[in-house]
């Protein structure tokens, strides 16, 4: 693995939601998560929805935003969207651009951006699945100090107070660890289980996580 290549720590943020996805049963998807007004149904098709359309921004260069509209959960959904997203990445040209409308509306970004930001989105929903499940989960320490260095850039002022922000306020607080202080970046409280202080309270706060790999000035309202 190169600095650059970010794939097999993505892999393996993907096999632990994997994991934790496959407790999850048809009771469990109506329990809160630290997104605030997000069910675990919704979040587990949020998740299925961003898998698809990194696909197929991947595969074809560009997608539109109804690629990733949320895919109602089950396990096979759930397979079948993991294995399209492995597949695009592993056959893609890291350097290649192409058009993520979420992370930007016209600049192309490198498809190396692209997995970062799945890194990202994948280990911090396994969060916030693990949390609504009242379980608790920190990633290997390779995963942890990656994510903390791709949010640690992202401004903490007032834009993201704006309606539509991709992230609210970071967390205050001593958090020893680069998983505990990454997530405090992204404006989770480490210590949070379903809604409770956990600083999510519109859609794009969960469904633009991914926005924290897009190079610094790049990152939209």
């Amino acid at each position: 693995m190169t600095v650059d290549d970010l794939r097999p720590l993505h892999r393996q943020a993907l096999l632990d939601a994997t994991e934790l996805v496959g407790r999850v049963t048809a009771a469990d998807l109506g329990r809160d998560t630290p997104c605030a007004g997000w069910d675990l149904a919704i979040l587990l098709a949020h998740m299925v929805g961003q898998h698809i359309g990194f696909a197929t921004a991947v595969r074809e260069g560009d997608a539109p935003h109804e690629a990733y509209e949320p895919v109602p959960f089950d396990a096979a959904a759930w397979a079948d969207s993991v294995e399209l997203l492995q597949r695009a990445f592993a056959a893609a040209d890291l350097a290649a651009e192409v058009h993520e409308i979420e992370l930007h509306p016209t600049r192309p970004l490198p498809v190396a951006a692209l997995v970062g930001a799945q890194l990202l989105d994948t280990a911090v929903h396994t969060w916030d699945v693990a949390r609504s499940l009242g379980l608790d989960y920190e990633p290997s320490p390779a995963i942890a100090d990656a994510v903390l260095a791709i949010a640690t850039p992202i401004p903490d002022g007032p834009g993201r107070e704006a309606p539509g922000a991709a992230f609210a306020h970071a967390v205050t607080g001593e958090f020893m660890t680069p998983w505990s202080r990454a997530l405090a970046v992204l404006g989770r409280a480490p210590s949070a289980r379903g809604s409770v202080s956990a600083q999510t309270t519109t859609e794009v706060v969960c469904a633009d996580t991914e926005r924290a790999a897009t190079p610094p000035g790049d990152v939209t309202p």
